[in-house]
């Protein structure tokens, strides 16, 4: 096992179990923790932002999101090690969880990891292209075609899916890509060797 498969898979399988919990206890609470999802274009709710991407409406719709945020996570932070991992969500969580504050439907009340599956999406999808790496080009073309249906969770297809955490959370993810790039020097990429001067 590679040194860092067993911190990805740790990582997200304790991330799963935290988002299940969340959900007992709202369950067990009668939806006290669905507060903390988004409403847009209250000041107030901007504190809701990364919260609201742990938050689900019931165990179907944590189902929903479990395996593919399970299998993305470990893939992403696989490659691109826990460290960076988490900032790749970061950033995603805060471009999906901002852009519904910004543009979703008056009185709507928005919440879950859905945001991030996007973003994770899209940040396997287009990251091996931008650091240049064989690999990662071939994983980006497995999960083009593996979830390459989800994109049509990013149009405004249905009104109780929440098409705008779904897009921006993509728009994230391959932000990401971008900007938590390893630099590339030389044509190669990867960690950076400068002479002292």
């Amino acid at each position: 096992m590679s040194s860092r498969a067993k911190p990805a898979i740790c990582l997200m399988l304790g991330w799963v179990a935290l988002l299940w919990l969340l959900e007992g206890v709202d369950f067990a609470t009668g939806g006290a923790l669905d507060t903390f999802g988004i409403q847009p274009r209250e000041p107030g709710e901007l504190v809701d932002v990364v919260p609201a991407a742990f938050m689900h409406f019931g165990f179907g719709h944590l189902a929903a999101n479990t395996l593919p945020l399970l299998l993305l996570g470990f893939v992403a932070a696989l490659r691109s090690g826990v460290r960076r991992f988490l900032a790749v969500v970061l950033l995603i969580i805060l471009a999906s969880g901002l852009g519904v504050w910004l543009t979703a439907a008056p009185a709507s009340n928005t919440a879950g990891a859905s945001g991030v599956v996007f973003g994770l999406f899209g940040y396997l999808l287009v990251r091996g292209f931008i650091e240049r790496k064989l690999l990662d080009i071939g994983i980006g073309l497995a999960v083009g075609a593996v979830y390459g249906s989800i994109l049509w969770g990013a149009l405004p297809t249905d009104s109780g899916i929440s098409w705008q955490g779904h897009l921006f959370g993509l728009v994230g993810g391959v932000l990401a890509a971008f900007v938590l790039r390893e630099r590339i020097e030389g044509g190669t990429a990867g960690a950076t060797v400068r002479p002292v001067p």
